[in-house]
């Protein structure tokens, strides 16, 4: 039994397994997952890019699993969820300010904070702001932030509007295509899955790396 079929049967909703969300709630799922990843802290552990590639796979006419999901109802709650929850996001820590960030405990969340702020200072706001919609926890933390360093609003909501259009439509349709070009893709949904996993978790990783790094030639210098 495929990955994809299994995941419709009924069971237990597993918030961290892309089948089983799809399966449960469908479209409306990617947009309550995609609001949460990127719109309160606490959805920071959520699987928006295996979820938005595994929909994308799922929209191909005859591949197994939830039944009724469509591309471009996909693409909408993707993209919705998406947006509006970024802009949540701003607004918080607009509201809030950093002490929302700081009052959080996760070692995880207190890294990609740091990631977000070294992106904003690094590469500016607009490019920053994009960027940071590819990469895991960091895509979480960067829109409060943003709202806590005073980004102006006008900025920031373009710019997360293009990232969000980008990161949502193009791991939907890179799904879509793979499930369009290759029979049977749903038996090598797993391994797919955390290949592109994975593939996110690259630049957070390169950015740890070097971060540390610097820090390390930091405190050798006298």
């Amino acid at each position: 039994m495929s990955v994809l079929s299994s995941a419709s049967l009924p069971q237990a909703v597993n918030l961290l397994n892309a089948g089983s969300l799809l399966g449960t709630f469908g479209a409306l799922g990617i947009a309550v997952v995609l609001f949460a990843e990127t719109g309160l802290l606490v959805g920071f552990f959520l699987p928006g890019d295996s979820l938005l590639f595994t929909a994308g796979v799922l929209c191909v006419p005859g591949t197994p699993g939830p039944a009724g999901l469509a591309l471009p109802q996909v693409l909408t709650a993707a993209i919705a969820g998406a947006l509006l929850g970024a802009q949540t996001g701003y607004w918080i820590g607009r509201r809030g300010g950093r002490a929302l960030l700081d009052r959080r405990g996760a070692e995880r969340l207190r890294e990609g904070a740091m990631r977000a702020e070294e992106l904003l200072g690094r590469y500016g706001h607009g490019r920053a702001i994009v960027l940071a919609r590819f990469v895991p926890v960091v895509r979480t933390v960067l829109n409060p932030l943003a709202g806590a360093l005073g980004v102006p609003v006008r900025s920031f909501t373009l710019w997360q509007a293009v990232g969000g259009v980008g990161w949502t439509a193009g791991l939907v349709l890179a799904g879509y295509g793979l499930g369009s070009s290759v029979p049977n893709v749903d038996r090598y949904l797993l391994p797919i899955v955390a290949v592109v996993v994975a593939v996110s978790l690259i630049p957070l990783a390169a950015e740890l790396v070097r971060s540390r790094a610097r820090r390390t030639t930091e405190g050798d210098a006298p």
